[in-house]
């Protein structure tokens, strides 16, 4: 299974496979036309209290990591729906943060990259776009 990370302002492309809007607030200035997305699942982004309390701060980027996975396991059908739709497809998580590494669609990225159902496939499991820093710092932890 391959699951990317993405700005929903960059362009689509035929490679992005299955490509989710994983922002609980629609991104201003985009169109449902120009996202061409296959899914929006505001469901999956953090809680508005986690978000709010995280406002992008990389000190609070470990903690928020940390909460958003405690949220996320009591959305496991969410979970489980997303690798069912995408099926053999390429995942792409889309996001509007301006912080392309300390934002949900990475931290959604490890987390599924981690998660049983991901594993179930007989496809490859790779990650794209993960930032450095959250590899050195999570590594040991998960």
């Amino acid at each position: 299974m391959q699951v990317f990370v993405k700005r929903i302002y960059e362009p689509a492309h035929q490679a992005d496979g299955f490509r989710v809007l994983v922002d609980r607030l629609w991104p201003r200035g985009v169109s449902k036309a120009v996202a061409k997305l296959d899914e929006w699942m505001p469901e999956l982004g953090p809680s508005t209290a986690l978000r709010q309390w995280f406002n992008h701060d990389p000190a609070r980027w470990p903690e928020f990591c940390r909460r958003y996975y405690e949220e996320l396991q009591t959305k496991e059908p969410l979970v489980t729906s997303l690798f069912k739709r995408a099926g053999t497809r390429p995942i792409t998580l889309l996001y509007s943060a301006k912080d392309e590494q300390h934002n949900q669609a990475v931290a959604l990225q490890h987390y599924l990259l981690h998660h049983p159902s991901c594993f179930q496939s007989t496809v490859p499991v790779t990650t794209v776009n993960r930032p450095r820093s959250f590899t050195k710092r999570r590594a040991g932890r998960l």
